[in-house]
Formats: C-alpha cells, structure tokens, sequence
C-alpha cells in the first residue's frame, strides 16, 4: 500500500520542538442536499530541520508513529508566504540598483522595472 500524503496548510508552530500543525482541507458533497462542504482535519507533522512557518503550504506523508499523536512527516514546501516576500524584496533592490546605474534610460522607475520583467510570463505581480 503506497503511503498516504496530504497538502495542507500549516497553521500552528512553536509550541513543541520541530512539530507543526497542518491542517489538511477537503471538499465533501452531503448526501441528501448535493451541496458541497469544506471538511477540514489537523495533523501534528515532524519538522527535522524546524523549518516551517505559519501560512506555508506544504506536503506531508505518513509515516511510522513518531509520538502519541504525530504520524506524519514534511515532504516539501510547496509555497511559502515568507519567502515570496524575501524574493520580492531582493527583485526590488535588484531593480533600484538597475535604475541607479541606467539614470537616462526612462521615467519609469522602479515598478516599471519590476512590470517589464514580470511581462515575461513569470514572477509576482505588481499592482498599478
């Protein structure tokens, strides 16, 4: 039997050393209205590397019991918040070193910068 693994959302750590909450969503149609419903059910995850913060998406698998009540383990880190943000303050001081350097090149400042390099299909976006 393959083990099971799960994406969820983390939404609880610090409490104990390298465990996390993950809660896991999924969408449910009741039986007798046909209506869809959001279920949802928390996990305790080990975290080796104490590396998870809260809102990140991630992937967990089963594992063999670790404690009393943990039974999954991180398999990877699918989005996080955290790190997006780091990522754009980088393409930012990128971009402000860039129009240091190129003074006469246009008016367009820094978000036209960042507005031209997304225009390539990839990246965040910036707001006009």
């Amino acid at each position: 039997m393959p083990p099971m693994s799960f994406t969820g959302v983390v939404t609880k750590v610090g409490a104990m050393q390298k465990t996390a909450t993950v809660t896991v969503s999924r969408w449910v149609v009741h039986e007798r209205t046909r209506k869809r419903m959001q279920r949802s059910k928390k996990f305790l995850v080990h975290d080796e590397k104490d590396q998870l913060r809260i809102n990140d998406s991630v992937v967990i698998r089963n594992c063999p019991p670790i404690s009393a009540r943990k039974r999954f383990t991180l398999e990877h880190i699918l989005r996080s918040p955290e790190t997006e943000h780091d990522e754009l303050l980088r393409r930012l001081a990128e971009a402000r070193e860039e129009q240091g350097q190129g003074q006469g090149q246009g008016q367009g400042g820094v978000l036209e910068a960042l507005r031209l390099e997304g225009s390539s299909g990839e990246g965040t976006r910036v707001a006009a």
